[in-house]
């Protein structure tokens, strides 16, 4: 895979019915995902470390400059079209992403999604985004294999990738997670397609992108 290839979503924005993705710039980080990941629960959920805000800052640096990385930031997107002139940082309610683990096979991604404002959880929010991210994955990354590992106790989580398709391949005890995987077969390319058939896939600058 090229080294800018994870990059490639930098100008694209990925308009839904529940939720509008957008890349990870910097403005993103000091008004809402610096304040979620001092979430307790977030951290738990995501086995992520809390970082001071300029370790946050290197973190939306890796993740937009990393060859092997990829990911949106997921608004709500009946708020942002509702409110003319609304603010990204005002519609945020989490992120999705993908990244590379497997030097040695390319078409391999890990997906992870995380709806963090607790009042959009069980809205179908985290559907959507992984559904757009999957075809986003297929269609522009080049991947055909998806895998999703996340901690036995979060079982909302689990079941949403279940209902896409992905089934348990591994149980770890010592990491306390499942990992569940999804192959794109032509049949499953097609299911894909038609549940993401409605997804726009706009141009985005700078942040400047406005409602629609």
């Amino acid at each position: 895979m090229q080294a800018a290839t994870m990059r490639l979503n930098q100008n694209t924005m990925l308009l839904g019915k529940k939720v509008v993705l957008v890349p990870y710039t910097s403005e993103h980080v000091p008004s809402r995902y610096h304040e979620w990941m001092k979430s307790e629960e977030l951290q738990r959920l995501t086995a992520s470390e809390p970082l001071t805000l300029e370790q946050e800052y290197a973190m939306q640096r890796s993740w937009r400059e990393d060859a092997d990385k990829c990911t949106f930031i997921v608004l709500d997107a009946e708020k942002w079209q509702a409110q003319p002139g609304a603010t990204e940082e005002s519609c945020m309610v989490g992120d999705v992403n993908l990244f590379l683990t497997d030097l040695e096979d390319p078409t391999l991604g890990e997906i992870e999604v995380m709806i963090a404002e607790p009042s959009c959880r069980g809205k179908g929010l985290g559907t959507e985004a992984v559904l757009a991210m999957l075809s986003y994955g297929v269609a522009t990354l080049g991947l055909t294999k998806f895998e999703a590992k996340i901690g036995q106790g979060n079982e909302p989580s689990i079941r949403m990738f279940q209902k896409l398709h992905f089934e348990q391949v591994a149980v770890s005890s010592v990491f306390q997670e499942v990992t569940l995987r999804l192959t794109v077969s032509e049949s499953e390319h097609q299911w894909l397609l038609e549940q993401t058939s409605h997804v726009e896939e706009k141009p985005y600058r700078d942040g400047s992108a406005e409602p629609c």
